[in-house]
């Protein structure tokens, strides 16, 4: 979206707007019986974040959004907070929203006017973002990888795919604006 890098009154607007919306959805959470992982809005305001922002301003919107949950804001699923949520079972999913919004951004960006890409980009950032919150979830809980995938993983996926959608609908009107904004 925006080619420069440079800091303005309106880009630090944006990421503070983001980071607030990643803080406001991060805690909606629904828990799942099946599973020590809730489905969290987190990723939502993630994907929202790097297609308005593009993905250096959206990946900073995310690092501010842990930071505050790392000091003891309750912006982690759930209204939670602290390192020992960072270190929990459900840590790995938090810390893999940043290769998330690196992904999603880039492809976002890469590729300005191609919605099937924009979606590949989430896609795989999601796949990361997965493979990095399994992982730490089969460690922390002595479970095998399938069991965490089975339990961390497969019955997120449908509300996921969802949050692309919603992205898809809500971030293109407002990339366009944005762009208007700029020019």
């Amino acid at each position: 979206m925006q080619k420069t890098t440079k800091l303005t009154i309106l880009t630090i607007t944006r990421v503070a707007l983001s980071t607030a919306i990643i803080c406001v959805l991060g805690p909606l959470s629904f828990p799942l019986p099946i599973s020590p992982v809730p489905i969290s809005l987190g990723i939502l305001g993630i994907f929202l974040a790097v297609y308005v922002n593009g993905w250096m301003w959206g990946t900073l919107s995310c690092l501010l959004y842990i930071l505050l949950g790392f000091v003891g804001l309750p912006v982690f699923a759930g209204f939670t907070s602290g390192l020992a949520k960072l270190g929990g079972p459900t840590g790995g999913y938090i810390i893999g929203y940043i290769p998330l919004a690196l992904i999603a951004g880039f492809f976002i960006d890469k590729f300005e006017k191609k919605i099937p890409l924009h979606v590949l980009g989430m896609v795989l950032g999601t796949a990361v973002c997965y493979l990095l919150g399994t992982t730490w979830l089969a460690v922390s809980l002595k479970m095998s990888f399938s069991a965490a995938l089975m339990a961390g993983v497969i019955p997120y996926i449908p509300a996921d795919i969802v949050k692309m959608i919603i992205t898809i609908g809500i971030g293109i009107p407002v990339r366009a604006a944005i762009r208007k904004m700029n020019q």
